[in-house]
């Protein structure tokens, strides 16, 4: 994606509660996005609807990524459909709040 000029690609990436990803992009902005409309929309993310399988994602050196790269999302869609990390209007606050709290699959 390009961002006045620039290309953007994710440089970290970690899985949160909720099916949502907390984003940092190359221009530095931090952003959150709720997966779970693509996991509900797309059969191939079906797998994604459990929480410990959708927390072991990485990073490709471009965007996240999960089974070896068979499953990636581009990093210009998840730009330009996440919300800034502190404007958390469009995520209901319990499931913001929740979902700063480190995981426990043990739960």
């Amino acid at each position: 994606m390009l961002n006045n000029n620039k290309l953007i690609w994710i440089v970290e990436a970690e899985a949160m509660a909720h099916h949502l990803l907390r984003l940092k992009f190359s221009d530095g902005s931090i952003k959150m996005f709720d997966c779970k409309p693509l996991i509900a929309q797309l059969p191939a993310l079906k797998e994604l609807q459990n929480e410990a399988v959708f927390r072991k994602i990485a990073l490709d050196g471009w965007t996240v990524t999960r089974l070896n790269g068979t499953i990636d999302i581009a990093p210009e869609y998840l730009y330009e459909k996440s919300v800034p990390a502190y404007d958390t209007s469009e995520v209901a606050p319990a499931v913001v709040a929740e979902s700063q709290v480190p995981y426990n699959p043990s739960k």
